[in-house]
């Protein structure tokens, strides 16, 4: 990919990250700065042509295994070290995830009502952090922003080692979830800028580490977990820290990715020749020829939606994708309360549905996105992830009663179905994410995107335990089917939109 960024000055507030790299987080020319596509187009889904893409044949060229991929990634040598830091960084979480609610509720001694208050207004914390860190990230560089999410969640780990007090608590806790939730989002930015049009297998690889992270982290807070005095949880919480302190020191290693600028509108009012049509996300090349292909395809959403706040169209992808993250809440919420009370398997299957699910997604994470490496496949492969959920739901709604072995055998084919519907969910929502935003703004853009998974997060359990499970079967019914209707809604309207981005009408 192409070497020469766009360079700029530094935006009022924004200091310099200290490297003599511009104040849009330009790298120099060296061996370490072609991590982003020529003049933007890789970040949108077009290929770039000619030396533009030299970049992506040295580094994270398709073939090879995981640990193939995993030494020579797309973006070359700093995505080799964000990759990294994340896998620490998700062992630290794994560590407090597995830890916090027991940590809370014998070394704090919260009781159940103040414990769900606390972890609400985490949730709700956290939906607000990936739409402010897409938005400073449009006028600061990424990389001391990610440094400083993690020294946040240092800092907010650090005092509860000391704080005892419920309101302090609350505010600890909310802290922590907006810098989780942000690093998320600006860990997201940083691979669509390094990784460019092959971002969906630095999401593969990227979803490896972090799953790999998050068994490591469980199984080090079992150790901590099985001594349960209050040092051996002041121990994994000095893990946790220490696990984004080196994430914090890897990031500081890495350039900052250079910023993709947006090219022109497509609708003109005479015919523009080829090269002027703008890197749309499709991953085919807009076609030229008369004004009146663009305007059959309507107003290129690119030109006039640079706030994401007022883009309906985009703001309909965010909406709809929420609904389509509740594999997450099914595997650690929904299969594991049904298998408790409406079954007679034994209770030890339920750490088997994470165990199952974390292996699968590192195996099969990097083959799943080489399938889905261009917008247009992810629009597609959004409605095989109504379809596995569908399967899912049925399976669960078809779980015998009695008999634990049947019962097992059910609700482990289901954890499978889900697991798939997480992998496609996992390449398609991100590339949708980016390629359905315009050039102008993808930040914000992102930022916003990322409510989506938040909302799931705060959202999908008491959607599970409130409306599906108190229902019975039906509920599960009802769910699958109305998880496969948005998901295809969701496909359509994305093929839509990346048609009139493209500037030319939707053939399929």
């Amino acid at each position: 990919m192409g070497r020469n960024g766009a360079r700029g000055t530094a935006p009022a507030g924004c200091a310099g990250d200290g490297t003599g790299r511009g104040p849009d987080g330009v790298p120099g020319d060296g061996p370490e700065a072609g991590g982003a596509a020529a003049d933007g187009a890789a970040a949108d889904g077009v290929e770039a042509d000619g030396p533009g893409r030299q970049g992506s044949v040295r580094e994270g060229a398709p073939g090879g295994g995981l640990i193939a991929q995993l030494r020579r990634p797309p973006g070359g040598r700093d995505a080799r070290i964000m990759l990294f830091a994340q896998l620490l960084d998700r062992t630290g979480t794994g560590v407090w995830a597995a830890s916090m609610v027991l940590f809370f509720t014998f070394v704090v001694g919260l009781d159940a009502g103040r414990l769900g208050l606390l972890l609400g207004a985490g949730a709700v914390a956290g939906i607000v952090g990936s739409p402010i860190a897409g938005h400073l990230a449009e006028h600061c560089a990424v990389r001391p922003l990610l440094i400083a999410c993690h020294l946040l969640r240092l800092v907010a780990l650090l005092a509860l080692l000391v704080v005892t007090r419920f309101e302090a608590l609350l505010l600890i806790v909310a802290l922590t979830f907006l810098g989780d939730r942000a690093a998320k989002t600006l860990e997201m930015l940083f691979a669509t800028r390094v990784a460019g049009e092959r971002r969906a297998t630095y999401q593969a690889l990227s979803r490896s580490a972090a799953n790999a992270g998050y068994a490591v982290g469980a199984g080090i807070a079992a150790a901590g977990l099985a001594v349960g005095s209050r040092g051996a949880y002041e121990l994994l919480i000095l893990a946790n820290v220490l696990s984004f302190l080196l994430a914090a020191a890897l990031t500081w290693r890495t350039a900052e990715p250079p910023v993709m600028h947006a090219a022109e509108p497509v609708v003109r009012p005479a015919a523009p020749p080829a090269a002027a049509v703008p890197a749309g996300p499709s991953a085919e090349p807009a076609a030229a020829g008369p004004a009146r292909t663009a305007a059959a395809a309507g107003p290129a959403p690119a030109a006039a939606a640079a706030n994401p706040w007022r883009d309906r169209g985009y703001l309909r992808f965010v909406l709809l994708d929420i609904p389509l993250c509740l594999d997450d809440a099914i595997l650690s919420v929904g299969l594991p309360l049904w298998l408790v009370h409406h079954t007679d398997a034994p209770h030890a299957l339920v750490p088997a549905f994470l165990f199952l699910n974390t292996v699968l997604v590192v195996v099969l994470q990097l083959p799943v996105s080489a399938r889905v490496e261009r917008p247009r496949q992810a629009a597609r492969s959004v409605a095989w992830y109504g379809l596995f959920l569908l399967g899912a739901c049925v399976l669960v709604a078809l779980t015998p009663a009695r008999g634990p072995w049947a019962a097992s055998a059910t609700l482990l084919a289901a954890a499978v179905l889900v697991t798939a519907a997480e992998l496609v969910r996992s390449v398609s929502s991100w590339e949708l994410a980016v390629s359905l935003a315009p050039s102008e703004g993808k930040a914000s853009y992102l930022g916003v995107a990322g409510i989506s998974s938040a909302t799931q997060k705060a959202a999908g359990p008491l959607l599970l335990t409130a409306a599906v499970m108190p229902t019975g079967p039906a509920g599960w019914l009802a769910l699958g089917v109305v998880v496969t209707g948005l998901s295809l809604l969701q496909r359509r309207t994305s093929l839509a939109r990346l048609a009139a981005l493209a500037g030319h009408p939707r053939t399929d």
